[in-house]
């Protein structure tokens, strides 16, 4: 199921910041938590994908990343050895995929739902990090699925791991069906994957609503709703804490970015 929780101060915002869990297996604290913040309460769990192919994302997907890896060879001759491969690059780069990304810092979630392209609509509208188990989705994985993930002693799936038990799409629907899916840590292709630390989810086509399917195959689940009336003193707070483009973002353009923001004027 889905909780909502709406927090409306800084003290509601630390108890997201610290929430963890212990594993009593290796007496350490060890989260299967990740999260993903999202600057509109008002937007849904939907992949690029479906935004840009709408109604025909299943047709249009493989020749969607036929002609990425057509194209994108010149640059990264392997990039044909693995699908989940080109599909990880794709999305780094801009393509339409099914991935959706997640973090496993609730910092780097608040970031995100922090972040506005106008920094006026930050007190206009509240933002959103929801909150996902791993142990919830796989538990509802198919057996070779949770053979590995136990076999290598983990949360999640390397992206060798995946291609293991499903070297392509096609499989990886078949086993999935509309109960299912796998949480996968990308390879560092570069410094911004490491800093986000990033994880995607890979959404089969059998989950056509992601928001129904976290409602009635886990129980973990958790939206947290942040008042907009406390977004500029979280976005300030963050900053303090090197939490910022600077850091999401390395290199020129995030540099760029978080001092055009952080010279922002407020209108009155």
């Amino acid at each position: 199921m889905i909780t909502v929780k709406h927090i409306d101060t800084i003290d509601g915002i630390k108890d997201l910041i610290f929430e963890q869990t212990y594993n009593a297996d290796i007496d350490r604290t060890r989260s299967s938590y990740c999260y993903r913040g999202m600057r509109n309460v008002a937007y849904d769990l939907t992949t690029s994908l479906t935004r840009n192919c709408k109604g025909s994302y299943a047709e249009l997907e493989q020749p969607l990343l036929d002609n990425f890896i057509n194209y994108a060879r010149i640059e990264d001759p392997s990039i044909n050895e693995c699908i989940w491969k080109a599909m990880v690059i794709g999305q780094h780069y801009g393509l339409p995929t099914r991935l959706l990304d997640w973090t496993h810092s609730t910092l780097v979630a608040l970031h995100f739902a922090n972040s506005e392209d106008n920094q006026d609509k930050l007190s206009k509208r509240d933002c959103v990090v929801w909150r996902i188990d791993l142990r919830d989705l796989n538990r509802n994985l198919p057996p070779k699925y949770k053979a590995y993930l136990e076999r290598k002693n983990t949360f999640v799936f390397s992206l060798d791991g995946l291609a293991e038990v499903a070297k392509d799409i096609k499989q990886y629907d078949e086993d999935m069906g509309d109960n299912a899916m796998v949480c996968f840590e990308p390879p560092s292709v570069d410094q911004r994957i490491v800093n986000q630390y990033s994880f995607f989810t890979a959404i089969p086509s059998g989950i056509t609503d992601l928001e129904h399917f976290l409602d009635t195959h886990t129980e973990n689940t958790v939206k947290y709703v942040i008042d907009k009336h406390l977004r500029w003193e979280l976005r300030d707070i963050l900053d303090q804490l090197n939490i910022n483009e600077r850091m999401i973002h390395p290199g020129t353009a995030g540099i760029a970015k978080w001092l055009a923001r952080h010279y922002f004027v407020k209108s009155e």
